[in-house]
C-alpha cells in the first residue's frame, strides 16, 4: 500500500487539488509540505494530534516536513471556527511559546540533517512593507471571493475587523514565501483552513505563473480534532506539566465508544490490517481497544515508560481503588482541625468540585468514593495519619480523581 493509499484508509484526507500530481509527490517522496501552528498557547494539545501523525507519517516515507510556527499571523489572530476576536498576544509572549512548541514537536518530527524544518512566519511577515505588500499581493485578491469564504461568513454578523479581515493574505503569502525560500510545493491543513489554503495555491500560480507547482490537502474532521482538546475542565496538553500522562492516558481511554475506532485509526501507528480486525468489535471489546489507543498515544508523547506506568495505575485504580501515578492533590497539615479534615473539605482543596456546595451535592448523589468504597456521608472525616504517606485515592464521577496526601 502507498502512503496515498494508506491516508485515505486512514481517513485522514478530505478535499485536495491535483489529486494525481499530489499522488505522486507523496508517494515518490518528492513533497516538501507545510502545516501552521498559531502559538496561542505554551503547549501543543490533542487536538493537533492528527497534523503532528501526519507529518510524522510522511516524513518515514521520505518526504520533508516544515512545521511553521505562527509568530507572524498569531500577531493578527485566525478568525475561522471563531464567533468572537481572539485576545492579542505580546512578542514575549509568542516568544516563548514557540519555543515550548519546538521540543514537543521534535517527539514526532526528526529534524535531524535537513530531514525537516522548524520556520516561523514572523522572520518575513514583521518586515513586510505595507504598501508593497498591497501592490504586489493584494492585487491577486478579490474582496467578494474572500468575503464569500466560510472563515469569514460566520462572523460577518458580530463583525468582522480589517485586522482579521488580512488573515487569509497572510496565510496565503505565507505559501508563497516557503515556495520560494524552501521549495516548498504542497500544504496541509484542517478543513476549516481551505479558503485560506486554496488562497495560497492562487497566489503562488497568479503571481508566479501557470506552472508554478503548488498544491493543497485538507484533513478530514481536524475541526473535529481540535473539539478533542477540549474538555470540561480545559484543555488536555502535550505538556506533562500541564496534563500529567496519567491524565493523558485517562483522556483517550475515556472516549466515547463510537469514536474509539476512528481515533485508533486516524491517530495511532499500528497496521491497517490490525485495526480492521477491530471493526467488529463490541461491547467489552471497546473496552480493550480503549486502552490500545491511550497506550499508544500516551507512548507517542511521553515515551513508552510513562505509558506503561499510566497504564498499570490505571488498572490499579479501576480494580483496587489504589494507583502509584495519579494526580496528587498535597494537604497543608495546617488545614487539618484537631487532627481531621471533613470529606466536603477535602473534595474543594482537591479540586475535584470547586466548592463545598458541589462536594455535598456529589456526596448526597452517590458520586464519591474513597479508596473504592462510596461515601454517603456529608459529615465522614479522615484523619491526618490516614492520609500521611502514600494518601488515599478521591474519586468524583466515573473519570475524577485525586490521590489526596499531607505535605510531609
Amino acid at each position: 500500500m502507498t502512503i496515498y493509499d494508506e491516508l485515505k484508509a486512514r481517513g485522514l484526507l478530505a478535499q485536495l487539488t491535483d489529486e494525481e500530481e499530489i499522488k505522486e509527490l507523496i508517494n515518490t517522496g518528492k513533497a516538501t509540505f507545510y502545516i501552521g501552528f498559531d502559538p496561542t498557547a505554551d503547549s501543543l494539545h490533542v487536538g493537533h494530534f492528527m497534523a503532528l501523525c501526519l507529518m510524522k507519517r510522511l516524513q518515514e516515507a521520505g518526504n520533508k516536513p516544515i512545521a511553521l510556527i505562527g509568530g507572524g499571523t498569531a500577531m493578527i489572530g485566525d478568525p475561522s471556527g471563531r464567533s468572537d476576536m481572539r485576545t492579542m498576544m505580546t512578542k514575549e509572549t509568542i516568544a516563548h511559546n514557540v519555543e515550548c512548541f519546538k521540543k514537543q514537536m521534535s517527539r514526532f518530527i526528526d529534524f535531524s540533517e535537513g530531514k525537516a524544518l522548524l520556520v516561523n512566519n514572523a522572520d518575513w511577515l514583521l518586515g513586510l512593507n505595507y504598501v508593497e505588500l498591497l501592490r504586489d499581493v493584494g492585487v491577486h485578491f478579490s474582496v467578494n471571493r474572500m468575503l464569500a469564504a466560510e472563515c469569514y461568513k460566520q462572523r460577518m454578523e458580530k463583525g468582522l475587523s480589517f485586522l482579521e479581515f488580512n488573515y487569509m493574505i497572510m496565510q496565503s503569502y505565507d505559501f508563497l514565501a516557503l515556495y520560494e525560500k524552501y521549495g516548498c510545493n504542497m500544504q496541509f491543513g484542517g478543513d476549516d483552513q481551505w479558503s485560506n489554503m486554496l488562497g495560497g495555491t492562487e497566489l503562488i500560480r497568479r503571481k508566479l505563473g501557470k506552472d508554478a507547482y503548488a498544491m493543497t490537502i485538507t484533513l478530514l474532521l481536524n475541526s473535529e480534532g481540535k473539539k478533542m482538546g477540549k474538555t470540561q475542565k480545559g484543555a488536555v496538553w502535550l505538556d506533562p506539566n500541564k496534563t500529567s500522562p496519567f491524565e493523558f492516558y485517562q483522556y483517550w481511554r475515556n472516549v466515547a465508544d463510537a469514536d474509539v475506532l476512528k481515533c485508533i485509526r486516524m491517530l495511532t501507528f499500528l497496521p491497517l490490517e490490525e485495526i480492521e480486525k477491530m471493526d467488529s468489535w463490541e461491547g467489552s471489546q471497546l473496552n480493550t481497544a480503549k486502552e490500545i489507543l491511550a497506550f499508544e498515544l500516551t507512548k507517542l508523547v511521553h515515551g513508552e515508560e510513562e505509558a506503561v506506568k499510566a497504564q498499570e495505575s490505571a488498572k490499579a485504580l479501576f480494580s483496587s481503588g489504589n494507583a502509584a501515578d495519579m494526580p496528587t492533590a498535597t494537604l497543608a497539615k495546617e488545614d487539618f482541625v484537631e487532627g481531621t479534615l471533613d470529606i466536603l473539605t477535602i473534595l474543594a482543596k482537591s479540586g475535584l468540585v470547586p466548592s463545598k456546595s458541589e462536594a455535598r451535592r456529589a456526596v448526597e448523589q452517590g458520586g464519591v468514593s474513597v479508596d473504592g468504597e462510596k461515601v454517603t456521608d456529608i459529615r465522614q472525616t479522615y484523619a491526618m495519619a490516614e492520609l500521611t504517606g502514600e494518601g488515599k485515592v478521591f474519586k468524583r464521577g466515573k473519570k475524577n480523581f485525586r490521590k489526596v496526601v499531607v505535605e510531609e
